[in-house]
């Protein structure tokens, strides 16, 4: 199953490139073989492979929500001492990794970065991508860490990259640095934006309006904290609340603001949050899923904002006009406006 659900039955929690993999695999022998995986966004190959206790890297909090569940629904153990961050070294050595490369090319870097970490000396590394997303890059990527990068041959339509012989290399920062007026940012690989402020986030920022009244802030799908950050600067007596479903998002948010005053939330949604928490939410919220396009998932945050949003509270959202969110918006909130909009972005305000 996929977490979260969409109704767009188009979309599997698995393709060939999870398959590919394991017909490999089935080639081998891999028994006792200590192995990890990575990116395995809906569980599949955990699952397939749970017989083998492999460490799990889990970069997103939905993600870990939905190997669970598929662990749970098809009976098979469940030992969540075998999950592990990707920035955490991995507890022992492994001989074999597993990689459905991710978009971000930064993350792709990371996630060779520590498996190279704890990769014994005859090691290999599985990395498998569907052949539409293909770039040079990749065996770019592939070379800085490996002498021995072979690719192989098309299988419906999803290719291996089998990586051998890791280099020796020199410990990698694996930071991004962001500047923003006179300050510096930090972000970890593989979080949203990666050289500079996004043009969407910028132009929330401009438009930010802080009333007396907007005591506790929530920076919804909060990134590297940017939003937050610069709330901050200005306000620095307000309750200031960070959320995202990336581990690496959180983790560069502490990085860029101080605790005081400050809450960090690794989470996919807000039910953790209580009902009418907040004065004030803010977000340039997700539309993309990987490869996918799918707003979806903002949706659903739309309607948790919603309930944990006070009488008098107000939603502030940045997003592209082609999403069409003012539609939807007006749906979930009882009052909706548009209150500055660009060539290709609006600000959406909502309140109850």
């Amino acid at each position: 199953f996929r977490y979260p659900s969409t109704e767009n039955r188009s979309l599997k929690a698995w393709n060939t490139a999870d398959e590919h993999i394991l017909n490999l695999l089935s080639e081998m022998d891999i028994y006792s073989r200590p192995f990890a995986i990575y990116n395995d966004r809906f569980g599949y190959l955990t699952c397939c492979l749970n017989h083998y206790n492999p460490l799990i890297v889990l970069t997103y909090k939905s993600q870990e929500k939905s190997i669970v569940m598929n662990l749970n629904s098809n009976h098979l153990d469940l030992d969540e001492n075998l999950f592990i961050d990707p920035l955490s070294p991995l507890p022992h050595f492994i001989d074999i990794g597993l990689i459905k490369i991710p978009k971000s090319f930064d993350l792709f870097r990371l996630f060779l970065y520590q498996l190279t970490q704890s990769l014994s000396g005859d090691g290999m590394v599985i990395c498998s991508f569907m052949t539409r997303h293909f770039s040079p890059q990749l065996l770019t990527i592939a070379d800085e860490f490996f002498e021995d990068v072979h690719q192989s041959k098309a299988w419906k339509k999803s290719r291996l990259l089998i990586l051998k012989k890791k280099r020796v290399l020199k410990e990698l920062v694996t930071l991004n640095t962001i500047l923003y007026k006179e300050s510096e940012l930090h972000q970890h690989f593989g979080v949203f934006s990666a050289n500079k402020i996004d043009f969407a986030t910028q132009f929330l920022i401009e438009n930010l309006r802080i009333n007396p009244n907007d005591n506790r802030i929530l920076d919804l799908a909060s990134g590297n904290g940017i939003i937050a950050y610069a709330i901050r600067k200005e306000n620095k007596d307000r309750e200031l609340h960070l959320l995202d479903d990336s581990f690496l998002a959180v983790e560069s948010s502490k990085l860029n603001l101080e605790n005081n005053n400050t809450f960090f939330h690794y989470n996919d949604c807000l039910g953790d949050i209580e009902d009418e928490f907040f004065d004030l939410v803010v977000s340039n919220p997700p539309s993309h899923f990987d490869y996918e396009t799918n707003i979806e998932v903002s949706i659903q945050l739309f309607h948790d904002v919603l309930r944990c949003l006070n009488t008098n509270g107000r939603f502030l959202i940045v997003a592209s006009k082609h999403h069409n969110y003012f539609t939807h918006l007006s749906k979930i909130f009882k009052r909706t406006i548009a209150i500055n909009k660009n060539a290709k972005f609006e600000i959406l305000e909502c309140s109850k």
